[in-house]
Formats: structure tokens, sequence, C-alpha cells
């Protein structure tokens, strides 16, 4: 038999086996409509000319568009790592965005144009982390039928918006309540922005948790910036500078927390002897830490697989059992916290 000179194409594989292009392309989808023997010529000069086709069980999978707003970090990687995890489970591919094409605008054209890359590049549907959309995005998504869920959304999620998050409020009061189990009275917290609907829901539980026991909050031990290092070391600096300074804080995420001991170790202030620390989300940070941050655990990569597993359900039509969904926190405690040693310490 001849070798095929050039590239092996479907017409020089049917004219050496002296049939139809129609025939070989029978023979590789595996058509029962052509005789045995046929099939062996075929399939004897494929192999001997190595004819690499498509592969006819090769099926488009199903893609997820994961967009993030903001620098990435502990968190944001932990509930990536959750939503690429459960799209492998469920065979469909997650692309990640840092932010969406256009960033949320009240500009309807803008948003139009997000949605229809979205479309075209035949997603199934879009998951945001810690993301406020404008009105005009909500709109767009509706009209489209492109499911949406956003976890851990940055403004208060609208009842037809499916959202996945943790028990915030539970979570600030349980950290706050382990603080006050401690002797502490004198309790500042270092947190999101104040429009943030998981920070509102910390606070509130840091707030019921102290109005429980007829604990003050002073003004100035409310620090409501954002979730960065930055933003704790810069409010735990104001606190620690008072005359007479908080003997805990309570750092609404795990990265604040890390400024937090920052603050305290640029002042000589021990942690915990001096300061007790306890963070949100149980990162790795928290666990790398020194000392190891006590700290809310957020089950992260849950929060993504719940999200991954919704935005498939409303993608094929089917009905969720919520559209908000709240999974549980826990505390962690670790080395951060200790019994107060002082009622009221003034600024070193």
């Amino acid at each position: 038999m001849p070798r095929l000179k050039g590239r092996v194409t479907l017409a020089s594989v049917a004219s050496t086996a002296g049939v139809s292009v129609a025939t070989v392309s029978k023979v590789l989808n595996g058509r029962s409509d052509v005789s045995p023997v046929t099939r062996a010529r075929v399939q004897e000069i494929l192999q001997k000319h190595g004819y690499v086709g498509r592969r006819p069980d090769r099926v488009q999978r199903d893609t997820i568009e994961l967009f993030y707003q903001g620098v990435l970090n502990a968190y944001s990687v932990e509930v990536i790592q959750g939503v690429v995890e459960a799209g492998q489970a469920a065979g469909v591919d997650v692309v990640l965005t840092t932010h969406p094409p256009h960033p949320p605008t009240s500009s309807s054209g803008r948003a139009a144009r997000w949605i229809r890359e979205l479309i075209s590049a035949d997603r199934r549907a879009a998951i945001g982390i810690t993301s406020q959309l404008a009105d005009a995005d909500l709109a767009a998504l509706a009209r489209a039928r492109l499911p949406l869920v956003v976890i851990d959304p940055a403004n208060i999620p609208q009842p037809d918006v499916a959202s996945v998050g943790s028990t915030n409020f539970a979570g600030g009061m349980a950290a706050t309540q382990y603080l006050l189990s401690l002797g502490h009275r004198r309790i500042g917290y270092v947190g999101g922005q104040p429009t943030s609907s998981c920070n509102q829901a910390r606070l509130s539980g840091f707030r019921s948790a102290m109005e429980s026991v007829g604990a003050d909050v002073p003004p100035e031990f409310i620090w409501l910036r954002d979730f960065l290092y930055d933003d704790g070391v810069e409010g735990a600096a104001s606190m620690l500078d008072c005359q007479d300074r908080p003997s805990a804080i309570f750092a609404g995420s795990d990265e604040v927390a890390l400024g937090v001991l920052e603050a305290a170790r640029a002042r000589g202030l021990r942690v915990p002897e001096d300061l007790s620390v306890v963070g949100f989300d149980d990162t790795q940070a928290a666990r790398l830490a020194s000392p190891p941050l006590t700290t809310v655990k957020q089950p992260l990569r849950e929060m993504g697989a719940v999200a991954l597993r919704t935005a498939l359900q409303l993608a094929a039509g089917e009905k969720v059992d919520s559209h908000h969904v709240e999974l549980a926190t826990t505390l962690i405690v670790r080395g951060s916290a200790a019994p107060n040693q002082y009622q009221s310490v003034a600024a070193s």
C-alpha cells in the first residue's frame, strides 16, 4: 500500500481506500452502516498513515465564568479551589477572571457588553466572589437568562439573586463571646466596608454579644475600612494608641488579624499576653501566623462547591431549595487569645 504524501486528509484516505469521504467519516464516527470488509480497509489505512482527527467521543464541556473583584488573597484562593474542585467533579470547566470585563456600573451599555461577551463565550452561568453588581448588570443577566450565583456578596443580595455565604452573625457572636469568657470587656472590632453585608452581620454579632453582658463599645473601638492587611494595621494602631486601649480585638478577617498582630508588635505588645486577637475565615494564613490565630472558620471550599452546584442547577432549569444558603461557622481556638490580665491598660 503506497504511503500518502503530505497532510493526511479524509479525502486522501477515501481515495486510497476507493470509497467516499462520507464512508471514511462513518468509520471514524463508529457508524454501523459500513460493511466489515470496507471498515477494516479504511481503518488499516487510517492507522498506517497516522490520521488524527477529532475524537468521536469528545463532547464539548460546559463552562462556568468565575469572577472576583479585587486582589487575590488567601480567602479567595480557598473559595476558588472549592469551585474548581466541584467543577472537576461535575465535568465542567471553570474560567477565572479577576474582575468582570466591565466593572459594576450603572451604565446599561457596559453591562450589556459584558453579558454579550459571556454569551458569545458560551458560558452556562456566572459565579461572583465578594462582588457588588449594579442593577444594570443584574438586569442584563436576567434578560440573557444567564444564571448568577454570588459568594459572600458585598451588598445585600436581592431576593431573586442566588447567593452562598456563612453564618456571619453567629460567627461574630461566637468570637466575641469567647473573648468575653476570657474576661475581656474592652474589645475592639476591625472589619470591612460598612456597606458589606457579611461585615454588617459580623459587626452585629459582635455588638449583640457585647450588649448581652452590658459591655460598652466606644466609637473609637470600631474601625470599618476593608478586609485587608493594611486596614488591620491602621485600625489596630488607632485603637492601641488610645489612652485606655482595648485588651482584645476581633478582626473581621484573618488578613485583618495579621495586620493587628503587626500593629501590636510595632508597639511592643505581646500577643496574647498583652493583647488577645481573634480572626475570621480560618485560611492558611491563620495557621501560619505567629502565634497561630484563634479564628472563626468559614467553610470556604464548601461555599465554592455549593455555588458551583447551584449555578449548574439554575442553568439546567432546575429548582433550588433556597436562593440564599448560609453554611455554619465554627470557632477554632489556637494561641492568639488568652485570659485578660488587666481590667484597664494605659497605652504604653
